[in-house]
């Protein structure tokens, strides 16, 4: 047999993401409102096992506002990036970086999402933000919603389940999409959109006392419509804008493999997988697959789309799906009982083949290959990894040096299996390593979780210098990028 030749394109683009919500800080500067992130609390060691994403009533967002004082909401200061950027993005430079995602704080630009007019001081931030990015020769790509849904529509609307929230959101697109233009080729509308099934605070705005006991179900999957639609009026206005622009969907991206050959685990891994394809079925096919059919009927789901909306969808398909990538899941009947897995959103059966994170998300780098393949053969259109990494606890030396083997291990393993998917016959643009300086995590709200390639000196209790260090994983990806791939 002969071999074949793994190589990543000419044009490859590497680089690194982050969140604004994670990584920003300054809650309270430059007339920036607050979103949904700022009010989550840090998740403490003891209660990581019990640790469910928050559903807050409206009560509990107020009575955490009246209690700033004696709460800590990590989100609100990251890693101070704002005032940072430009050291920061000297890194990235130093790094060899193609390419850097970020994401637009919504509440930076409309504080509450309402406002006639956005906020001047918001989008001169970002001006020089992509400007400085562009000086060091990175191509920025830019998220425009991701986990930063400005708090006064979800107290005031109950979050994306209202539809009024699709005209503010696409107000605010419409403005960024046309202030950065001329900065900006490559953009995602929604931050794994598909997450609201898991976490409809966080990715949704909505709040557990605006939705009729027994309805959750309905009201996350109008929330979601209205978000479909929402992304489709982006990429219809950012078509219309600016013609040579790319926009595509990003999902939280999940393979599920059946427990076992059983035919009835072998459903249960294909109804598991479309809780995924649901949305980028829509986002690039321009209309809902016929399996939701039944699925919304056996669940007692009606949901209130207008006439209009089928039209939109499908005249405004997105140019290219991206997606982030950690774990794998195990699929079963619902008699099966078994071991969990626990990752930052999704929770399944343990596969005993895979090890696991400090986190226990299970390392399956073989199942990136997989599910690239699934996806390129189901849409044809070019896709994107713009999320991938290990967060992991790294010990500094006495002489400040971090060596952090796991986390090149880790990601050697996953860009082998890029490769692998290339020589698929995947088309793949590019590769943004999640969190490549430290950030605030997610889920958690931690510190100690750490992604980057740079060492940020912040505990989770906000104590540090903030200072800046390289780990050894720096060089590495630097020789990574360098050799495009080759040098692993």
């Amino acid at each position: 047999m002969a071999n074949v030749t793994l190589k990543f394109p000419d044009n490859f683009l590497w680089g690194g993401a982050t969140a604004a919500n994670q990584i920003e800080g300054a809650f309270d500067v430059g007339g920036k409102g607050l979103s949904v992130d700022d009010v989550i609390e840090r998740v403490k060691p003891e209660d990581r096992k019990k640790f469910h994403l928050p559903f807050p009533t409206s009560e509990e967002v107020k009575d955490a506002l009246a209690d700033e004082e004696n709460r800590h909401f990590p989100k609100r200061y990251g890693i101070d990036f704002y005032h940072r950027y430009k050291e920061d993005i000297a890194l990235f430079k130093e790094l060899g970086f193609k390419t850097f995602r970020i994401s637009i704080a919504w509440t930076r630009i409309f504080p509450n999402g309402v406002e006639a007019e956005p906020n001047e001081a918001g989008l001169a931030y970002y001006d020089d933000l992509l400007d400085e990015l562009r000086k060091n020769g990175i191509e920025p790509i830019v998220t425009l919603s991701h986990y930063e849904m400005p708090l006064h529509l979800s107290l005031e609307y109950g979050g994306w389940k209202n539809r009024v929230v699709v005209e503010h959101f696409t107000r605010y697109a419409r403005t960024v999409l046309e202030r950065y233009k001329d900065k900006v080729k490559y953009w995602i509308t929604f931050n794994e959109i598909n997450s609201i099934l898991m976490s409809p605070f966080i990715s949704g705005g909505m709040l557990r006392d605006q939705v009729e006991e027994g309805k959750l179900l309905e009201a996350t999957f109008q929330a979601a419509h209205h978000q479909l639609v929402a992304s489709a009026k982006a990429v219809e206005a950012c078509h219309e804008i600016n013609p040579d622009a790319q926009i595509g969907c990003m999902v939280l991206g999940m393979i599920n493999y059946p427990d076992s050959p059983h035919p009835e685990d072998v459903q249960a891994a294909l109804t598991d997988q479309r809780k995924t394809f649901f949305f980028t079925d829509v986002q690039a096919r321009g209309h809902y697959p016929t399996y939701m059919n039944r699925f919304f009927k056996e669940h007692d789901i009606e949901l209130d789309i207008h006439p209009e909306d089928e039209h939109i969808l499908k005249n405004n398909l997105v140019d290219f799906v991206s997606l982030s990538y950690y774990m794998s899941t195990v699929s079963a009947r619902p008699e099966t009982a078994g071991e969990q897995a626990v990752g930052n959103i999704l929770t399944n059966l343990k596969n005993p083949y895979l090890e696991a994170s400090d986190w226990g998300w299970q390392i399956d780098p073989v199942g990136l290959r997989t599910l690239l393949n699934m996806f390129y053969e189901r849409y044809e259109k070019p896709l994107f990894i713009v999320e991938n990494g290990l967060g992991a606890f790294d010990n500094v030396e006495e002489d400040g040096r971090i060596h952090d083997d796991y986390r090149i291990d880790y990601l050697k393993k996953h860009i082998e299996q890029m490769k692998e998917a290339i020589a698929d016959g995947v088309e793949l643009l590019g590769y943004t390593a999640w969190g490549p300086i430290d950030l605030v995590s997610f889920s958690t709200s931690e510190m100690s979780k750490r992604y980057g390639f740079i060492y940020v000196d912040l505990d989770d209790e906000g104590n540090g210098t903030l200072d800046r260090s390289k780990k050894d994983s720096f060089y590495w990806y630097q020789r990574v990028i360098e050799s495009n791939g080759e040098e692993l």
